[in-house]
């Protein structure tokens, strides 16, 4: 993977909060640290989140993206 973007975070998925249209999702990036992200369903589903699953934040901005390898 290689993203241009400067921040960028590893983590683990904890927490998946399913909505018809988007899923809430927060990583845990270091003990006690969270970030969280609204993405839609469908990225959900491509990227193939599920708990305990690691993934990236990938910061811009004010705009929160996640990516998988």
């Amino acid at each position: 993977m290689e993203v241009s973007a400067r921040n960028l975070f590893k983590g683990t998925v904890k927490s998946l909060v399913v909505g018809l249209v988007n899923v809430e999702v927060i990583l845990e990036i270091a003990p006690g640290v969270e970030v969280a992200a609204v993405i839609t369903k469908a990225s959900s589903e491509k990227l193939g989140l599920s708990l305990g699953k690691e993934a990236y934040a990938v910061i811009k901005a004010s705009d929160v993206m996640l990516a998988v390898d």
